[in-house]
């Protein structure tokens, strides 16, 4: 199948690097800060070095496993392995691993340190809820997602995230349970416990603030790009539109299930509206709107 030419997005491709440019400057300035606090530079390299080989290694596994989706072999999905590889091929990218999960919701997602060892993921309840265009056409945005390598940069951005909110819980069950010790510079435990603390709040806040920006624009740029390779964005647009609206059938402990992963599926299960600047995902009816806008260029092969 011949290779289809996509036009480069070159404000996707800018704000990747300025969201994660911005994210160092961030959490340099925040490992001054605990140095400047009494922190161990030493300890505070290694555990960061440790973090980031963690990262690298397990970041798809993890993933993976947080959303309960286990890959599956041709045989398996014959139908769904035909979807990706065809697409894979037309984007100019390797074929990525597929994978099924088993959360009751219908989403899709992808994942990975690369795109070699890129995979993508659809639920068992997206398979019952669309149709076989509309399957491919998300299909088809996940598999964006891995061309742009944004999937890459958010896989990280996010990490950063996490090291952050793992930082708050940190320090305050350190502070109810004998606190940090006494600063280099002679001052209380309980002042240097309370500056750590609201700057890893404000570190939190800023990284989730970037990532959610980067998120919102990448999705209206995978969609872009499920549009050049389906030739047919109403399907992409109809598929959004079925999702959302299963999403009011379905109980709350099923959709919050999937909530921690908002920024890297197609549609986010909840929480999502809590404040537009924190939302990872442009509102629905605007993703629609502009698919429906965008002209169809190929029909049924």
């Amino acid at each position: 199948m011949r290779e289809q030419q996509f036009s480069p997005d070159k404000q996707l491709r800018a704000r990747m690097w300025i969201t994660m440019l911005l994210l160092g400057a961030v959490y340099g300035l925040f490992v001054f800060v605990l140095f400047a606090l009494g922190g161990s530079i030493s300890t505070m390299l290694i555990v960061v070095v440790a973090l980031v080989l963690f990262q690298v290694w397990m970041s798809d596994r993890m993933v993976l496993s947080s959303m309960k989706a286990k890959v599956v072999t041709p045989a398996e999905a014959p139908e769904l392995h035909r979807m990706v590889e065809r697409l894979a091929q037309q984007a100019g990218i390797p074929k990525p691993k597929v994978a099924i999960s088993a959360i009751n919701v219908p989403n899709a997602f992808a994942t990975g340190r690369s795109q070699k060892t890129a995979a993508v993921a659809v639920t068992n309840a997206l398979i019952e809820t669309l149709t076989e265009k509309q399957l491919e056409a998300v299909l088809a945005h996940e598999i964006s997602h891995i061309r742009t390598k944004d999937v890459v940069v958010m896989t990280y951005a996010s990490f950063f995230s996490i090291v952050a909110s793992t930082l708050m819980s940190f320090l305050f069950w350190s502070s109810l349970f004998g606190g940090m010790g006494r600063s280099r510079h002679g001052g209380g435990a309980g002042n240097a416990m309370m500056v750590a603390y609201v700057v890893t709040i404000i570190v939190w806040l800023v990284s989730q603030l970037l990532v959610a920006a980067l998120s919102r624009y990448r999705e209206y740029a995978a969609d872009r790009g499920a549009a050049e390779l389906t030739g047919q964005p109403t399907e992409l647009a109809d598929a959004l539109q079925r999702i959302a609206g299963s999403f009011d059938r379905l109980p709350q402990v099923d959709l919050r299930k999937a909530e921690s992963m908002n920024a890297f599926v197609i549609m986010p299960a909840i929480g999502d509206g809590f404040a537009r600047v924190f939302s990872t995902h442009p509102p629905m009816s605007q993703r629609v709107a502009r698919l429906r806008a965008l002209p169809a260029t190929r029909r049924d092969q």
